[in-house]
């Protein structure tokens, strides 16, 4: 058995041969839970420009939305993670994803801020755990040696959002109502609910392991590991980085750059598409050139293409297109094989909770960051953003200090490979 996996061990044959038919569907299964979170999640940047007006609310106030989910999240993976290695991964996946869903059915009813804010933050609970369980089945049940690949596999969600769910979104909300995004999303979910239900094994070889009944004992035994405290710092920088450019993105396109509003989707349709081939790219790069290697060949990428986008002026519809795939390669090139490098890091006991932690960390990092960005912002009396400049500054320095870090964080890792970068 790998001391990476705990639940589906592998030989060389097998590693050769690729993904065996049940991890296949799996992880197939997975990335289309992963799909509906992000996307409920990411909607909210595109449906901004729709949103505001219709509820009659200030970009602060849209701001605090995106942000409570952030916050939300954080929260409630802390709570989380005391319990996370303690059940089947599976029925705390379900359990989740039913409250995802009812949150999602809240911001589909609502008719003002406070509604909307409320369904953020429920969307926020149940969902900002998800992430985690999901990255904690995978890294039970997919070996160090093919990890790159099922975390490729996995962002393509994010992509798939992009070129689906986004250009789908926006489609909708322009010729109904943008309460018809939020509907859509309930029914992709109950389809992914019913199928974990039914076809998705057991996952729970890791209850073997646990030494420690006391919830609160376990959260204390992983927030208190010296060895984890550099990856959450690393986690912090990215999406604090992150979160900061991502709310404000297509009020930025259309009033900055000059971009007019029904082409939105067309850029996210696009740069989705070049996404979707990219990220299993990226994760067989990973596995094959190693993944810091290719973490830091996405943050020189990142730093490039934030410097360029965050200085825009108008430009046509192309230039803005190609900027943005551009920062999507840099983006996708950090974002799975860190992945992948942090799901190494813990104990088998205690892959649960700090994954629960680390998205805790993920989600509070980025809801300070969105708070941040809105604090520099400024608004044009035309809807102009103002000092949009000054957050590519951040975001570059967060960038640095985090591909240096993540050196650090790999060592450990590539130590017990044998080698000196893994």
């Amino acid at each position: 058995m790998s001391d990476q996996t705990i639940a589906a061990p592998i030989d060389d044959d097998q590693q050769e041969r690729g993904f065996s038919r049940y991890q296949s569907f799996l992880i197939a299964l997975l990335a289309f839970t992963q799909f509906t979170l992000i996307l409920d999640f990411i909607i909210m940047s595109p449906l901004g420009a729709i949103l505001m007006p219709s509820l009659n609310i200030t970009a602060g106030q849209f701001g605090v939305a995106v942000s409570a989910y952030a916050f939300a999240a954080g929260i409630s993976g802390v709570l989380a993670a005391g319990f996370a290695d303690r059940f089947d991964r599976k029925q705390l996946l379900l359990f989740f994803y039913v409250g995802f869903m009812l949150g999602t059915v809240l911001c589909a009813l609502a008719q003002n801020f406070h509604v909307l804010l409320l369904g953020r933050i429920v969307t926020g609970v149940f969902g900002g755990v998800i992430g985690s369980v999901v990255l904690a089945i995978v890294t039970d049940l997919f070996p160090l040696q093919q990890r790159g690949r099922a975390m490729g596999v996995l962002q393509t969600a994010f992509a798939a959002s992009q070129v689906l769910g986004v250009p789908a979104g926006l489609f909708l909300a322009n010729h109904w109502n943008w309460h018809i995004c939020f509907v859509a999303i309930v029914g992709l979910s109950i389809v992914a609910i019913a199928a974990i239900a039914i076809a998705m094994q057991p996952v729970d070889a890791h209850l073997k392991l646990q030494h420690d009944s006391n919830p609160f004992r376990h959260l204390i035994a992983t927030v208190g590991q010296p060895r984890y405290t550099l990856a959450f710092l690393v986690t912090t920088l990215l999406a604090t980085g992150g979160f900061m450019l991502m709310p404000f993105g297509s009020a930025f396109t259309v009033h900055n750059l000059g971009i007019d509003i029904v082409h939105l989707p067309t850029i996210y349709l696009v740069s989705g598409l070049f996404s979707i081939i990219i990220g299993p790219l990226v994760g067989r790069a990973s596995d094959a050139f190693g993944k810091y290697p290719t973490f830091a060949f996405g943050c020189v990428v990142t730093v490039i293409m934030v410097l360029i986008y965050t200085n825009l002026g108008h430009v046509s519809l192309l230039t803005a297109i190609v900027v943005n795939v551009l920062m999507f390669i840099g983006i996708f090139s950090r974002m799975i094989p860190s992945q992948a490098l942090m799901s190494a890091i813990p104990d088998a006991s205690q892959r649960g909770s700090f994954s629960a932690v680390s998205a805790s960390v993920q989600q509070l990092s980025g809801g300070l960051g969105s708070v941040f960005a809105a604090a520099i912002i400024a608004e044009d009396p035309d809807g102009s953003l103002l000092h949009f400049d000054r957050l590519g500054y951040i975001v570059v320095a967060t960038t640095i200090i985090s591909m240096i870090a993540m050196y650090f964080v790999q060592r450990p890792i590539a130590r017990r490979a044998g080698r000196r970068i893994v």
